[in-house]
């Protein structure tokens, strides 16, 4: 086993395919295939899965490359330090429902770790492909919500992908408006006074259902829907229309814009935030760091948890 073969294993896992790898790393696919087979014929065990929708983690695999990761970074630090080489290009990938505060944590990393060189990605993107990515490794961890409608589905999905959910915090459900919408000055609101107005949701795909939809109330039964990609369009549609969406209540005025209120919605249920990573990974410094910085946006007095909601 060489540092070599660490460093393609874990340039592998973070790419989500050999081809990107090999390009990243300047030598050709059948090499690169053949000293990944090399070391897992050496080590016993079965790094990476194939198969017609691409490569994913083993359950080993993964266990394995959370400690070469650790020693590639570590190799990199000596290099760096007494070999006077350059330092290294860091790497870290999160994927994450349409959450402001995974965004400001995100920018926290940056300001709380100034690096020459770096290829982060942030990627706000659909329930199932958080998922996914987690699971094949594109991103380190994931951000979503578990709550009594999707939790059994998603649960099981964990357990078969060999993914790991973690707590952040838990809220009650609230609708965001604008500020001159109708009930934009009421203190607290029901699902069924807002049935006459345009609700927004999240468009998921292939995998639209409730199981997957991030918003955490089912709205399906309204009768004016408005289907969305990115944050940026919601929160436009929000500013122009009395259309509302509903959210955990976490609002960033600095984002969202200060026209943009949160309510609270009348509603039994509760809902935990949390982050999905592999099990038995360890993670990374910078995905330590942003778990951290996640931790720290939560109790910002600048931009406060809405109310009902519990650190966990």
């Amino acid at each position: 086993m060489t540092l070599q073969q660490l460093r393609y294993v874990v340039t592998i896992a973070g790419c989500g395919s050999f081809n990107e790898a090999a390009k990243k790393l300047y030598v050709s696919q059948p090499s690169l295939s053949n000293a990944v087979k090399e070391l897992e014929a050496q080590l016993g065990i079965t790094i990476f899965g194939r198969s017609n929708k691409g490569i994913h983690v083993s359950v080993e695999g993964a266990e394995f490359l959370s400690l070469a990761r650790q020693i590639v970074e570590q190799a990199d630090y000596v290099e760096s330090r007494y070999l006077h080489a350059p330092v290294p290009k860091q790497h870290f990938s999160v994927s994450t429902q349409h959450y402001a505060f995974a965004v400001n944590a995100f920018i926290d990393l940056l300001n709380a770790f100034p690096m020459e060189e770096y290829d982060l990605h942030l990627r706000e993107t659909r329930t199932y492909d958080i998922l996914d990515d987690v699971r094949s490794l594109r991103s380190e961890i994931g951000i979503l919500f578990l709550n009594s409608s999707n939790t059994k589905v998603l649960s099981k999905m964990f357990s078969q992908n060999h993914l790991e959910f973690t707590p952040l915090f838990r809220v009650t459900p609230h609708i965001f408006v604008n500020s001159r919408h109708p009930v934009a000055n009421k203190k607290s609101v029901t699902l069924k006074e807002m049935q006459q107005y345009p609700v927004l949701t999240f468009e998921q795909g292939m995998y639209n259902s409730l199981h997957f939809s991030e918003e955490i109330v089912n709205v399906d039964a309204h009768k004016r829907h408005i289907h969305v990609s990115d944050r940026a369009t919601l929160f436009d549609f929000l500013g122009a229309l009395d259309a509302y969406i509903v959210a955990t209540g976490f609002i960033n005025p600095d984002m969202a814009g200060k026209e943009i209120v949160s309510i609270p919605l009348q509603l039994d249920s509760v809902t935990t935030i949390g982050y999905i990573a592999l099990k038995n990974a360890k993670l990374s410094r910078l995905a330590e760091a942003y778990i951290g910085c996640l931790k720290q946006v939560l109790t910002r007095p600048d931009a406060p948890l809405p109310v009902g909601s519990v650190i966990v």
